[in-house]
C-alpha cells in the first residue's frame, strides 16, 4: 500500500511539472470575410474550435453549427486591454503563410517584400523575449487577386503554471471584492452621518 502511495505521488509531480503544448491554428480569408480556427493539445486531443466571420454589430464567432457567441467591436478592445499571459507561458513555434496576388506584377514582388520585411522584424523582437521559438515566414504569389493568412502556432506550459496563474487570478478577484464592500461600507457611512 505504501508503495502503492510512493509511485502515485512520484507520477503525479511528474504530469504536474510535465510540458504540455497549446496548438492553435488559425486560417483567414479575406475574401469570404472568415477565419477558421483551432486550439488542441499535443496536436491529437482537440479542445475547441470553429470560424469567426466580420458583421456590422461585432465579431461573430461559431463553435458549433447551433452554437455562435457575437463579440461587439468595443468589447473587443476592453478585452485586449486586460488580456496577459503569465511568464510561464513560452511561445514555441510560429509558422505562418500568406498568400496574396500580383505574381506576374512588379506591386506583388514589393508587397512580398514589405510582408517579409515587416514578418521579420517581428519575429526578432519575439525571439529577444523567448530564445528557444521556431519561426517559419513563407509567401505565396498567385496570378489571381486573393489574400489568405494560415497561421500555426505552439505554446508550451505545464500545470504548476495553469496553478500558480488561477492562484494569481483568485487573489485578483478576491481583493477586488474587497474593495467593493469597504467602498460600499464607507459610502453607506456617509449616506447615514
Amino acid at each position: 500500500m505504501g508503495e502503492l502511495f510512493v509511485y502515485a505521488a512520484f507520477f503525479g509531480v511528474l504530469l504536474y511539472l510535465f510540458p504540455v503544448f497549446l496548438w492553435a491554428e488559425v486560417y483567414a480569408d479575406a475574401g469570404e470575410r472568415k477565419a477558421w480556427f483551432s486550439l488542441s493539445l499535443f496536436r491529437i486531443f482537440r479542445i475547441f474550435g470553429g470560424y469567426a466571420e466580420v458583421r456590422k454589430e461585432g465579431l461573430a464567432l461559431h463553435l458549433t453549427e447551433k452554437k455562435a457567441v457575437l463579440l461587439p467591436y468595443a468589447a473587443i478592445g476592453e478585452t485586449r486591454k486586460k488580456f496577459e499571459i503569465a511568464q510561464g507561458f513560452q511561445l514555441w513555434q510560429f509558422r505562418q503563410v500568406v498568400e496574396t496576388g500580383g505574381a506576374g506584377k512588379p506591386y506583388g514582388v514589393i508587397l512580398a517584400a514589405l510582408i517579409q520585411t515587416a514578418a521579420a522584424q517581428a519575429f526578432a523582437i519575439l525571439k529577444t523575449r523567448h530564445p528557444f521559438l521556431s519561426v517559419r515566414n513563407s509567401i505565396l504569389l498567385e496570378n489571381r487577386a486573393v489574400f489568405k493568412v494560415s497561421i500555426e502556432t505552439a505554446v508550451v506550459f505545464n500545470g504548476l503554471v495553469v496553478t500558480v496563474t488561477l492562484i494569481k487570478k483568485g487573489l485578483e478577484v478576491f481583493l477586488n471584492w474587497i474593495r467593493k464592500k469597504r467602498s460600499e461600507a464607507s459610502w453607506k457611512r456617509q449616506a447615514s452621518s
